[in-house]
């Protein structure tokens, strides 16, 4: 089971860089945000609606059932999506997203060049110190969003004497709570702050500290008060969640938007990993206490890291630099010439 479970793992984390991409050259700057967070809400649809898919087939046909028919319906989703999806609206002979939408396009020299994997990987990624900045961020905001999802169902039976059928109820919140996060969050970004991702999500990061403070102080035997909470928790945390891997996807070179969100995925999955057995022994030794406050730390060191990115805006949305002036020069092209200097004032 161990292994089969890491594989599926290992396959389900090939569908977040093609998709980073795929929104990243289909959608523009200014849309993007309201797009993106109507795709990233596609997650907490599924989280909310495959459990009683399950249940119902473990019910009626048996326990393996409830693996067979998600399976079933990832395979048929696959076979569509491989018929629908294409690359980039150039590769089609359209013009890109930024031309067609009239807004600010990357340079030329950006669009036409061709970049090796070292140059994607080591220049537009590892040594990009906004994507550091945005792993790191997207650890702590992983170990919050994974540990409830994992252990809340637990303290809602523990320490507020719910029952297993009521605690997975409440916590079906959480995904509803998130999957209107993603969309809102998304929207602002775009409306509000003009595409600049940092803002919503030091502000969704702040708010998730309060709330997990809220959610553990509150007294047990409401259920309307803790499936709100849970609601908020995950209204705030899905927020910062789905901008972290879009504005790494930005804040690198187009054509490394995959590679960046990718990297910093991989990141996202180790805090996963942290919110497991890591957690739970922490929990086991310190009390649920301890597991609060460990998820309150993760929130405030979120919200640190993501405040200085709150200007950050992606580098072909900068205002260009003043070009110097050309002069004729027999025998060179003008254009030519436009193109050195267009490279000067990128670099």
């Amino acid at each position: 089971f161990a292994i089969f479970w890491g594989f599926n793992g290992f396959f389900q984390g090939w569908g977040w860089p093609p998709c980073a991409k795929l929104l990243t050259h289909w959608y523009s700057h200014k849309e993007r945000g309201t797009w993106w967070g109507f795709w990233s809400s596609s997650q907490s649809v599924g989280g909310a609606v495959i459990p009683l898919l399950a249940a119902f087939c473990a019910h009626y046909w048996g326990w393996r059932y409830a693996m067979f028919v998600p399976g079933w319906l990832c395979i048929l989703g696959g076979l569509f999506v491989i018929n629908r999806l294409r690359d980039t609206p150039q590769s089609l002979g359209l013009p890109s997203i930024e031309k067609f939408r009239k807004e600010e396009a990357p340079s030329k020299v950006e669009e036409e060049t061709r970049l090796s994997v070292k140059e994607i990987l080591f220049t537009y990624v590892l040594r990009n110190k906004f994507i550091w900045v945005l792993a790191i961020s997207y650890f702590f905001v992983y170990v919050i969003r994974t540990a409830i999802t994992d252990w809340s169902v637990l303290f809602l039976i523990e320490t507020k004497q719910y029952s297993m059928l009521a605690a997975g109820a409440c916590v079906c919140w959480f995904e509803i709570g998130g999957c209107l996060g993603s969309l809102t969050a998304g929207w602002a970004s775009d409306r509000i702050f003009k595409g600049r991702r940092g803002p919503i999500s030091a502000i969704f990061s702040l708010g998730v500290v309060f709330a997990i403070a809220a959610f553990w102080f509150t007294p047990g035997g409401s259920y309307f008060v803790d499936a709100a909470l849970l609601f908020t928790i995950g209204f705030l945390i899905f927020g910062p969640q789905m901008l972290i891997g879009m504005a790494a996807a930005e804040l690198s070179h187009k054509k490394a938007a995959g590679t960046a969100s990718g990297f910093v995925g991989w990141v996202a999955y180790l805090g996963s990993a942290t919110a497991g057995y890591p957690l739970g022994k922490m929990t086991q030794e310190l009390g649920w206490s301890g597991f609060f406050g460990v998820l309150a730390c993760c929130g405030f060191v979120s919200v640190c890291l993501l405040l200085p990115l709150w200007r950050a805006v992606p580098a072909s949305r900068k205002e260009p630099k003043q070009l110097p002036e050309v002069a004729q020069t027999s025998g060179v092209n003008q254009e030519e010439q436009l193109v050195v200097a267009s490279v000067d004032a990128h670099k």
